[in-house]
């Protein structure tokens, strides 16, 4: 690895203390490095991202990285993440272990894991991709939403729920978790779905294979009225959804490669984080 995309989070990283060290380790030891830009509202300038970086290196916490992994999909690029954040699953590398982790790196010690992603795909054409999850939720207004879902052109189920959602074995530690879905093994092939505040009996998530399409269509409401939902892709590229208009989820034909330098299991690092909560 020679050439390196320096991603940071502001608000984590006040000063750029820990950027100028991951800096000045890779310079000094002959390495490249470009600070990624962004804009005026702090979102990565896509288009400013030059050709050629060997791997993308994330300050901040799992949030940054998963903004990372979506702006790069398609552009194979390896990720490492240094956990500024409260939990680090994906942002694996502690701020005191900053030497030895650029140390192990460059020495070629680490694996690439390759993580599923999925792809949306809404009316009109619009497309997004995410690596935790795609979430449709009611949109301000304080009451269930109906969701009529289908899977591989079939009906599955309806729900009036405050949302549904739709996750990788990636993000079923994230929102899927907070919701009561189970949690997967993150190197897995297959899709979660798990209803948000469902008023029904059965709430139960559904795990799906990773090649099914799953379509959520947002239903009437009470007296034939329209209703209002919202579509998010790992909390980002939030669009305005209504009565009649569906989304249609699928895996990406590109993943994202997470860089792992420890050997320490998924089971242990789940134990250790989710220690107390």
């Amino acid at each position: 690895m020679e050439r390196f995309l320096i991603v940071t989070n502001d608000g984590k990283d006040k000063g750029q203390k820990v950027t100028g060290e991951v800096i000045r380790l890779l310079e000094s030891r002959g390495k490249a490095c470009i600070r990624c830009r962004k804009d005026e509202n702090n979102e990565i300038m896509r288009e400013a991202i030059p050709e050629g970086f060997d791997c993308a290196v994330v300050i901040g916490g799992d949030g940054s990285l998963t903004e990372v992994a979506r702006v790069l999909h398609g552009r194979d690029i390896p990720i490492l993440g240094i956990n500024m954040g409260a939990l680090g699953y994906l942002a694996e590398v502690e701020v005191s272990h900053i030497e030895e982790a650029i140390g192990r790196l460059l020495s070629g010690e680490y694996k690439v894991e390759g993580r599923m992603m999925l792809e949306g795909r809404l009316n009109g054409g619009r497309r997004s991709v995410a690596l935790n999850d795609i979430v449709v939720a009611r949109n301000a207004a304080l009451r269930l939403i109906h969701f009529n879902l289908y899977v591989n052109g079939e009906f599955l189920s309806s729900y009036e729920a405050d949302g549904v959602i739709v996750s990788t074995p990636t993000g079923s530690t994230a929102y899927n978790l907070s919701a009561g879905g189970p949690i997967v093994e993150p190197t897995a092939a297959l899709i979660v779905i798990t209803p948000i505040c469902s008023h029904a009996l059965n709430t139960s998530s559904i795990v799906l294979s990773a090649e099914d399409e799953i379509v959520i269509e947002i239903g009437e409401g009470k007296h034939s009225a329209v209703e209002e939902a919202c579509i998010a892709f790992d909390g980002a590229d939030t669009v305005t959804m209504v009565t009649g208009e569906r989304v249609a989820i699928r895996r990406s034909c590109a993943s994202a490669g997470i860089i792992k330098l420890s050997k320490v299991s998924f089971l242990e690092t789940l134990r250790r984080k989710m220690k107390g909560n």
